[in-house]
């Protein structure tokens, strides 16, 4: 007999029906899709995690002021400040081919004046916004230099704060450029701020190119005119009705004034309307929502937006939530008569009159009863406005059409 032990032999297993193999084939499949998922999702939510913190985390402007007046009824005042200037955040020159794109000149036009300025009020817990447009040649107090155009307060200080500077030594361009501006938007937030009567609790500052880059961004713009125009200062060339308009396009409708009826104070509306419709395309476009625009959005408002410290984009839009659903109601502040200061037409307008209405449309101040007719004063009812006060409001929710 072999030393060896007998093996027991090996028995194989017996192959399994066909039907169970495809079973095991379809549920490792399904867990492998399952796992690519998590993945995709995890990476996607990265994704949006970075985007949304790149947006928010926008803010670099101290100009405000940590002591500055706030609101304390939980609104929210917001002021938008567009620059009429040609240059970028650092003050070099735009690039030719851009400045043609804008119709606007040579970089040494336009200066550093506010030519839109709206205040967006925000009230607490909801309900419709409210945008105040402020016309940029309205004769009022601007802090260290008297009377003067409230677009103006932005640039004299600029000025001013470079002056001083220099005398210092300072000669560092983009310093005196960053200093300059800090102190601009300073003063034209106190400008504002002491002209309506009301906080300010943030700000938002875009120029020229900012402008075009963000109607770009959003891929273009639908505006309706009631009337056919043509103006060769501002390129606008437009035919009456609803239309879609490029960024460049965009750019000539805002800025046109020559040839409308109200000049300045028409040009405020279609700045208005505008607002209007850009918002109403990015909820309908669901622009907040689509990482592919966001991208474009935070490149562009990175570049071109100055926002306060500690306020960013993400923060705003959950302020103002209704802003792009339609319900805010846009309009302009009353002018009394026309006039001319130091050589320059100028907006008389009554100060106390002005900040009525803001006051009592933002909720600060109980409207006024006339105790011979039992009604109280109205912001569309005269006021010595030269449109006898009955200048329209511009609606969100839409395309306003307008002159």
């Amino acid at each position: 007999m072999s030393p060896h032990r007998a093996r027991t032999p090996r028995h194989r297993a017996l192959p399994r029906p066909a039907h169970q193999r495809r079973r095991a084939r379809r549920v490792r499949l399904f867990r492998t899709l399952l796992a690519l998922t998590a993945v995709l999702a995890l990476c996607g939510g990265a994704a949006a995690w970075y985007l949304y913190r790149e947006l928010d985390s926008i803010g670099s402007s101290a100009a405000l002021g940590a002591d500055a007046p706030k609101s304390t009824d939980g609104s929210t005042n917001i002021l938008l400040m567009g620059l009429d200037t040609r240059k970028d955040q650092n003050g070099d020159e735009l690039p030719r081919d851009v400045l043609k794109k804008l119709h606007a000149g040579s970089s040494e036009i336009g200066g550093y004046n506010a030519n839109t300025l709206i205040l967006l009020h925000v009230p607490a817990g909801g309900g419709k916004v409210k945008g105040f447009s402020i016309p940029r040649d309205d004769l009022v107090d601007i802090p260290g230099h008297g009377k003067d155009k409230i677009k103006k307060a932005y640039g004299l200080a600029k000025a001013d704060e470079e002056q001083r500077l220099r005398k210092r030594g300072v000669e560092d361009r983009h310093e005196l450029e960053q200093a300059g501006r800090e102190a601009g938007r300073k003063s034209q937030i106190e400008t504002v701020r002491t002209f309506l009567g009301v906080p300010v609790d943030h700000f938002a500052e875009v120029n020229l190119a900012g402008f075009y880059h963000l109607a770009d961004a959003l891929g273009g713009v639908e505006v309706c005119l009631n009337h056919a125009v043509k103006d060769r200062y501002s390129g606008a060339d437009f035919p009456a009705g609803k239309q879609k308009l490029d960024a460049q396009e965009a750019l000539a409708f805002v800025r046109q004034r020559h040839g409308l009826t109200r000049g300045d104070l028409d040009r405020t509306r279609r700045q208005q309307a505008f607002l209007a419709s850009a918002l109403h395309q990015a909820n309908s476009l669901g622009t907040l929502t689509n990482p592919g625009r966001l991208l474009d959005l935070k490149d562009v408002v990175k570049e071109n937006v100055v926002l306060d410290k500690g306020w960013g984009v993400l923060s705003f839009v959950k302020e103002a939530k209704n802003l792009t659903g339609g319900n805010v109601e846009f309009t302009t502040l009353p002018v009394e008569s026309f006039a001319r200061h130091n050589g320059e037409d100028v907006n008389i307008v009554d100060r106390d009159l002005v900040r009525r209405r803001v006051q009592e449309q933002t909720g600060q101040l109980k409207p006024e009863h006339d105790p011979t007719s039992g009604t109280s004063s109205s912001p569309s009812q005269g006021g010595g406005d030269p449109d006898g006060g009955k200048d329209p409001k511009v609606s969100g929710g839409g395309v306003p059409c307008v002159d």
